[in-house]
């Protein structure tokens, strides 16, 4: 792991390309990053980049065949990448990027394989009949993404209980992708996915999808938002105590992003059938206020002060 050096010039146009992809494709993700002193903004929009890679190849227009051939070729770039062989003067500014990241950072790139497992699920249309079969597959695109990201921003010095972050890490991630599914369930729905548990979807009287504006008719929708929305609370409380453990810009950054998914679910809670009618989103200002909230370390002490309180 490289300590901090001279950048050269094309990393930095590397970095930039990323940086680039981030701030147009993932406003929540880059909301968040800007907390983030450089070296950790540009390793974070690496990995962004990549995974915003992986997931356009199965969430494009190619055939299946054709989708499995391209996640196996990015997977054997990332081979490249973990066993050193990106120089930086490759014509791929994404794999320059994460390679400079990965020897600055102790990233856990098997996690990138990981993502990878999951996308390739969906790719095969695998669908979920319990919350375990979901969590497998969550672990795999988000809570990957937690472990990832843990490796650029590092525990504090003297942090308590730091052996269990890359666990609340993992956790936090379910937490965000569990809002992600509820928030998009009539996208996902269009293009002939299906990821709530289909033991859930039974018990609401929802087995028969979501394809219109309107729950299908006889189901409990209210209730099956609920219950998933209650499911994700308990996530977030426990991903939460990941924040004492980062430093402030770090804890800030997580508690932006992860702050601005749960206000998100607070509204679908409110009015679970508005995401049938459209994607739910968060208004700048809200984003903002988020923001302002984790820098303060508002987020982080109360979850210090719970923390303290259980283990006394």
């Amino acid at each position: 792991m490289e300590g901090p050096t001279h950048v050269s010039a094309p990393v930095l146009a590397a970095y930039g390309y990323c940086e680039a992809v981030t701030g147009s494709q993932a406003r929540n993700f880059a909301y968040g990053i800007r907390l983030l002193p450089a070296d950790k903004r540009q390793a974070m929009s690496a990995l962004y980049a990549f995974s915003r890679r992986v997931d356009d190849i199965g969430d494009g227009a190619l055939a299946p065949e054709a989708k499995l051939v391209r996640l196996e070729e990015t997977r054997a770039l990332l081979g490249r990448i973990r066993a050193e062989e990106v120089d930086e003067d490759d014509t791929d500014p994404v794999a320059v990027a994460l390679a400079h990241a990965a020897r600055r950072f102790p990233i856990p790139l098997g996690g990138l394989d990981e993502l990878i497992d999951g996308v390739l699920m969906d790719v095969r249309g695998e669908t979920y009949e319990t919350w375990d079969d979901l969590k497998a597959y969550c672990r795999c695109v988000a809570g990957a993404i937690g472990r990832l990201s843990l490796g650029v921003f590092g525990t504090a010095p003297g942090a308590a209980d730091s052996a269990r972050a890359a666990e609340y890490a993992d956790t936090l991630g379910l937490a965000l992708q569990l809002t992600n599914i509820l928030r998009d369930v009539r996208e996902d729905a269009a293009n002939g996915r299906t990821y709530l548990p289909a033991e859930d979807l039974a018990k609401f009287g929802c087995s028969e999808g979501f394809h219109a504006d309107r729950a299908p008719r006889g189901s409990d929708f209210a209730g099956l938002v609920h219950h998933e929305v209650r499911r994700a609370r308990a996530l977030f409380a426990e991903g939460y105590r990941l924040l004492p453990m980062l430093d402030r810009r770090s804890g800030a950054c997580v508690a932006a992003m992860a702050g601005i998914y749960r206000r998100l679910l607070e509204r679908i809670e409110r009015e679970p059938e508005a995401v049938l009618r459209g994607r739910v989103s968060l208004p700048p200002h809200e984003k903002a206020y988020v923001a302002v909230r984790g820098l303060s370390g508002l987020d982080a002490r109360t979850i210090s002060r719970q923390s303290t309180r259980r283990r006394t």
